[in-house]
């Protein structure tokens, strides 16, 4: 992963959801142990402080937890958190904007779900 320092987004929040990705993607496994914030340092060379906030962004949202003196891992249901909350806000966020500009432009729901449907078929095809 390449952080991209001219986002908009924070990137120890960059840190946050490459972690994400690496769990749902099975790199990173349910109570399996997660990279320290010194490792997450070297790999992206950023402060350990960066990479602790974002490490404490998972810790928040109970999708990694600290054993003492062992370091971070994945908490059971990791995967299954990160995806409800990724369909609940991004996917919401998307299809929200999705509406408004449908409606700025006068499309119709039927339109639109054709036009759903036949981005998903073609995506599938790839």
């Amino acid at each position: 992963m390449i952080l991209n320092n001219k986002s908009m987004k924070p990137i120890y929040v960059q840190i946050a959801e490459w972690l994400e990705v690496e769990i749902l993607n099975d790199h990173i496994k349910e109570e399996e142990r997660i990279f320290s914030q010194y490792q997450l340092a070297d790999m992206f060379t950023i402060n350990p402080s960066t990479a602790a906030k974002g490490l404490n962004i998972l810790a928040d949202e109970n999708i990694v937890y600290k054993k003492r003196g062992l370091g971070m891992f994945v908490s059971p249901n990791a995967k299954h958190y990160i995806l409800s909350k990724r369909r609940n806000q991004i996917l919401g966020q998307m299809i929200e904007a999705l509406v408004m500009e449908a409606k700025r432009l006068d499309v119709r729901e039927s339109e639109l779900i054709r036009m759903i449907q036949q981005a998903r078929a073609e995506s599938e095809e790839k």
